[in-house]
């Protein structure tokens, strides 16, 4: 054990400090190369897989800087056509493209080795000209049918993954093109923008305490009509003061021997800023990030169609996180109780909302995590066609591990068990919700940002888009911090030209410092206080932030003068939609007349949901039961997943609306062939073996069906046997 004292532990602290010294410079001067060089490509994605581009969206009638690729399978990955295709769009928020398949553990790699045809919808670093987010929308549909017509034999339509901003954006395509798209997955997207919980997510405050979107257009306008990504950046990196301005350097001086490549891997992604033309940032910032309009439906397209959310049709997948402090669980999830008053609104709207609650992956981990795509998406993605027959309701994914102790596990893709549990709009809530106070205040934050935009643009505007041109933006883009901390390590600086003869030194005689070394101890003691400090100072900054915007917006004064009167609702909800609920009314008219209407195999499904109704749960083993036994039969008499799908929502809406009738009905659905009925009770029972044992409330439940079915199983006859 090596003390202080001892003079060869200085020495060889010393000679190890000094080459990590060395080598940590040089990881920076591959970094800064790097940026130079992905600066200089026209599509400057990390995509790390082969592609074909199958669509430009620049050739479309409205151009957008986007375009459809197909991924190529790698070597020893085997498509089946009859699957569905995944597209996963890449968030535009201020990065490059290429984030939802940088590695082989990622949402591309994850689709691909479940069999599935991939595609891949990314962009270009600079927009096209009057390019607006509703051109983009359109785009990503356009993209939609052309991968859906390459796939016309697939059981499902394309399946959409959206992350980050590209979920908002997939939720707004998917609600304006109803019926387009199969299920889609918004991954870290936030919808409801003013939701969180005091105390923990400051970042919302910041288009309150900035004075509302007036620094956007003066921005945009400096750029030329073009607002730079890194300003983006820029907001994600000031809300971890710790990770950014010690934790994330330390971990490449601490470990360099080890973290050179994964640092220059995600340092490629993170420091290569896009470029969002003036009137997509704007229409993001005024509708969104401070007006949260989409959610309660108060955007409208060019056309004056609304954009409402409720015309989804497709299952819509949330996953969030608990660690995610940019897209917290309430801003992923509180849109729906922006929809929706109650459970019976959202069961009769037909709408199916499944959504998983990591516990601490931080927003990029969302995207870029290996155990996270290994686990949580490759769950969800090898369980879509589940999902996809899901009936409407609110259901929580949980992904279990399988133990000795789980049921059937040959029924079980993988060594996780898939199971969806259904949940109602309490459980929302009880993530945490605003106040009706908490709510004026941002309405009062969001009409003092639009007062203050348009005083800009009648005074200080015209001023400074006269001034500005292309050469004084590029140049203001070249010095912005995100750029520079990159280009000045480069080998464009001159002062860096002896540090790669000095790190290739350093390497042929490294001395890595032992373990037990007490000034290593002290480094790293040093490293947790300077850590803490910082922490400590992010969040007493927060926590003035929140008491800020708090008082400010809360004012009775301030609220009147943008015209929140006293007794005014605050309630930031959507408004009822006349023609919808009268599409309601009329269904649930037709559904009264389907009670006794069906095949023997709908009687069946009906069945099957009468007895598992109560538990509330389905799981992957059901589903896997339900395939083989239509695996079994011949082609030409398989039900197809959209039949299926349209079975199951049918008889699940029949159950929920009339239980007893849904029964005493049901011997009219099974005909009189006593054959069929027998193998249709034998299908009945594999499956409800298939999860384990029933509840006693199942049990019960299934001994009154097996009287409609008239076929009593021989297990039956012996527990009654047994009984006597």
């Amino acid at each position: 054990m090596k003390t202080l004292a001892d003079v060869s532990a200085f020495q060889e602290y010393w000679i190890d400090a000094c080459q990590r010294f060395v080598l940590s410079l040089d990881v920076l001067r591959e970094r800064g190369n790097n940026f130079v060089e992905h600066s200089r490509k026209e599509v400057q994605h990390v995509l790390n897989f082969p592609a074909e581009v199958i669509r430009d969206g620049r050739t479309l009638q409205r151009p957008v800087n986007y375009a459809l690729v197909r991924i190529i399978p790698p070597d020893g990955i085997k498509i089946d056509p009859a699957k569905a295709p995944f597209i996963v769009v890449d968030p535009r928020g201020g990065h490059g493209p290429g984030i939802g398949g940088m590695k082989r553990e990622s949402q591309i790699g994850m689709a691909l080795e479940a069999g599935h045809p991939c595609y891949f919808i990314g962009f270009l670093s600079k927009p096209m000209p009057g390019q607006t987010i509703e051109d983009v929308c359109r785009a990503e549909a356009i993209f939609v049918e052309d991968v859906a017509a390459r796939h016309l034999d697939a059981e499902c339509k394309p399946i959409v993954i959206g992350n980050c901003q590209a979920g908002w954006q997939t939720a707004i395509m998917a609600a304006l093109n109803p019926g387009k798209t199969g299920p889609i997955m918004l991954v870290g997207a936030p919808l409801s923008y003013w939701a969180g919980v005091r105390g923990k997510n400051p970042m919302r405050y910041s288009g309150g305490l900035l004075g509302g979107t007036m620094l956007t257009a003066l921005t945009s306008d400096l750029g030329n009509g073009i607002f730079d990504g890194a300003n983006l950046v820029a907001n994600f990196e000031s809300l971890n003061p710790a990770n950014t301005y010690w934790g994330k350097q330390y971990s490449v001086y601490s470990k360099v021997d080890t973290e050179r490549e994964r640092f220059l891997e995600f340092e490629t992604w993170w420091g290569s800023p896009t470029l969002l033309g003036a009137e997509e940032i704007q229409w993001i910032t005024d509708n969104l990030f401070v007006g949260n309009r989409l959610a309660v439906g108060q955007i409208h397209t060019s056309d004056g169609t609304r954009i409402d959310l409720r015309n989804i049709t497709a299952p819509i997948i949330v996953f969030c996180s608990w660690g995610d402090n940019i897209t917290p669980p309430q801003q992923a999830l509180d849109w729906i109780l922006d929809l929706y008053d109650d459970d019976r609104e959202l069961l009769a709207s037909g709408q199916t909302i499944v959504y998983t609650l990591h516990q601490s992956i931080g927003h990029l981990g969302i995207f870029v995590s290996g155990k996270v795509a290994r686990k949580e998406t490759g769950e969800l993605v090898s369980c879509m066609e589940l999902i996809d027959a899901l009936p409407p309701g609110l259901f929580e994914a949980v992904i279990t591990e399988v133990d000795a102790d789980t049921a059937n596990p040959d029924l079980v893709h993988g060594k996780y068990l898939f199971s969806l549990e259904l949940r109602s709009l309490a459980d929302i809530r009880a993530l945490g919700e605003n106040s009706a106070e908490d709510d004026a205040r941002f309405a009062a934050a969001a009409r003092l940002s639009d007062t203050n935009r348009e005083l800009y643009r009648a005074t200080l505007g015209p001023f400074v888009r006269m001034a500005a041109n292309e050469t004084t933006a590029e140049a203001l883009r070249m010095m912005h911090p995100n750029r520079m901390r990159f280009a000045a390590f480069s080998d464009q600086n001159p002062f860096m030209q002896p540090v790669k003869a000095l790190a290739e030194a350093a390497r042929a005689a490294r001395q890595p410092v032992s373990e037990d070394n007490p000034l290593l101890a002290m480094e790293q003691a040093m490293s947790g206080w300077i850590t803490s400090y910082l922490r400590a100072y992010g969040d007493l900054r927060d926590q003035i932030s929140e008491a800020v915007f708090l008082n400010t917006y809360g004012s009775p004064w301030l609220q009147a003068l943008v015209g929140l009167g006293v007794g005014q609702p605050t309630q930031h909800r959507i408004e009822r939609d006349l023609v919808r609920e009268a599409n309601v009314v009329r269904m649930q008219s037709e559904l009264e007349h389907r009670f006794d209407v069906g095949s023997v195999e709908e009687g069946a499904l009906r069945a099957l949901i009468y007895i598992r109704l109560p538990e509330g749960r389905i799981d992957e083993r059901g589903f896997a039961a339900l395939k083989l036994i239509r695996d079994s039969r011949p082609p030409e008499k398989r039900v197809r997943l959209a039949r299926f799908r349209e079975m199951v929502r049918e008889q699940y809406l029949l159950v929920r609306l009339n239980e007893e009738r849904a029964v005493e009905t049901l011997p009219k659905l099974l005909g009189t062939d006593s054959a069929m009925r027998k193998a249709a009770l034998e299908a009945l029972h594999r499956v409800l073996d298939a999860p384990g044992d029933l509840s006693a409330e199942g049990k019960r439940r299934l001994a009154r069906i097996e009287v409609l079915f008239e076929v009593r199983p021989e297990k039956s006859r012996k527990t009654e046997l047994s009984n006597a």
